[in-house]
Order: structure tokens, then sequence, then C-alpha cells
């Protein structure tokens, strides 16, 4: 009966993702705590590896459409994998299961939810002015070369930034998503929306997959768990992503940006 429940988190997790945008990790892993009981380290390794493969279908996607700019994606990824190597051979070190350990991923994730929450709104307050404005500039945008699109506002800063992000998803599953949608409008003012989105998601890619296999070699990944709520996820992102352009997303954005704030205020408490 259990097995269920698990396809019904997943598939519920996979519509929300499809439909509003909003990273798996930050939804999937406090379900996973809270909602099913599992420990916090074989919740964010199980769902590190549930984003790589969610995440996976949605690169492919991007790299067809020639939106994915590889050379932002390269940098990050080499920050990103270099931050989670750092970050795996600290839990190694310490150990994933000890509590002390727990107590950091249920804070550290706390302050990432709370932070995903506050991006989650500021896209819903700042949506129509967002989108007016960014439409002017996508146009002027996209006549830029290519080369000048992807040049960072500061170099070295992708790689520096891809780190942090690394060693934060390492530790939380949470970070890749909406968090790292607003580094990049930061780092690469000159790169279209579409193409700021195709890069988060591809360069989560390969930075999820090695921090789930590390933390698989720690023992901390349940693989049963895993294809459970794989086998929800994928047709429940499916229809998500079908009915996004006749749902009210601003609602179900606000909505979910109240309860991650609730969630973050619990863990970070707790």
């Amino acid at each position: 009966m259990i097995e269920w429940t698990y396809i019904v988190g997943g598939a519920l997790v996979g519509f929300i993702v499809g439909l509003t945008g909003v990273g798996g990790g930050s939804l999937m892993t406090p379900l996973l705590i809270y909602g099913f009981g599992v420990q916090p380290h074989l919740a964010v390794g199980t769902d590190l590896l549930f984003a790589a493969a969610t995440k996976g279908a949605g690169a492919v996607s991007f790299a067809r459409h020639g939106l994915v700019p590889w050379r932002v994606v390269v940098q990050l990824t080499a920050g990103g994998v270099l931050g989670a190597a750092l970050m795996l051979a600290v839990l190694a070190h310490v150990g994933a299961t000890d509590p002390a350990v727990h107590r950091a991923m249920k804070t550290t994730l706390g302050v990432m939810l709370l932070l995903t929450a506050a991006a989650t709104a500021y896209k819903v307050l700042r949506a129509g002015w967002w989108w007016r404005s960014h439409a002017d500039r996508s146009v002027v945008h996209a006549a830029l070369p290519d080369e000048q699109q992807q040049r960072p506002r500061w170099p070295g800063a992708p790689v520096v930034m891809g780190a942090v992000i690394g060693a934060l998803v390492t530790l939380t599953s949470v970070g890749a998503g909406a968090i790292g949608v607003m580094v990049l409008m930061l780092l690469y003012p000159h790169l279209p929306l579409a193409r700021l989105v195709a890069a988060d998601v591809t360069y989560a890619v390969p930075l999820t997959l090695v921090a789930g296999l590390g933390h698989a070699t720690l023992g901390t990944v349940d693989w049963g768990l895993l294809g459970w709520l794989l086998a929800g996820s994928l047709p429940g992102i499916w229809l998500g992503s079908r009915l996004v352009q006749w749902a009210p997303v601003a609602l179900v954005r606000s909505l979910l940006s109240v309860l991650l704030s609730w969630v973050g205020v619990k863990l970070v408490l707790s």
C-alpha cells in the first residue's frame, strides 16, 4: 500500500513542477521527511537522483531547440561539481547519519526553502512588470552576439557561485531551481530568459547526478523509493506542463510560497 503513496507523492510533485516551474527539490525533500518519515540523509540522497532523472528530460528538450548556452553550463558545472565533491568529502568524513549532520541538513534546508519561497513570491509580485520589461529587452538581447550573451558580469563568478550552489544542493538537494535562476539573472544580464532557464535546468543535471551518486556511495539513497517516485513524477510532469496555459499559475505559486515558508520555518526551528 505504501508504494502507492510514494507514486501519488511523486505524481503530485511532478504535476506542480510542470505547472509552476518550482524546483522539485524544494517540494520533494520536505515531503519525504515530513510526509513519509524518511530520514534527512536518505531524503536528500534519493531526491538528488530523482532531480537528475526528471531534469534530464527537460535538458534534452532545451538542447533540441538550440536554447542551451553551453559556455555558461560548462562554467557553472565546473564549480558545481567541485562544490559537490567538497561537500561529499565532508559528509564522508563526519558521517551522513551523524545527528549533527541531520541538524545541519534540516536547518540549511529550511533556510534554502525560505529563500526559494521569497524568490517564488518575487516572481508573482513582479510578474506583470517582469514579462513586459523582459519581452522588450529580449529583442535586444537576441540581437547580441552569442559570445556577448554568455559573457558573465564578473569573470570567475560563475565558477564560484556554481561551487556554492553545488555544496548547498549536495547538503539539502535544494538550490539549483529558483535560486539558480536568480543567480544566473545576476551573472548574465544579456542572456534571454529562455536561455537562462535552459542553462539552469541543464547544469543541474550533472550536478545532481554527481551529488546523487556520491550519496549512493555513502549509502544514503533508497533505490526502491526512487523508483516509485519516478513512476509517479514522470506522468505528473507531463500533465502539469500541458495544463499550465489554463491554470492560475500566479495563485498556485503564491500558495506554494506560503507553504514553503511554513515548512522552512518548521525545519529551522525543529
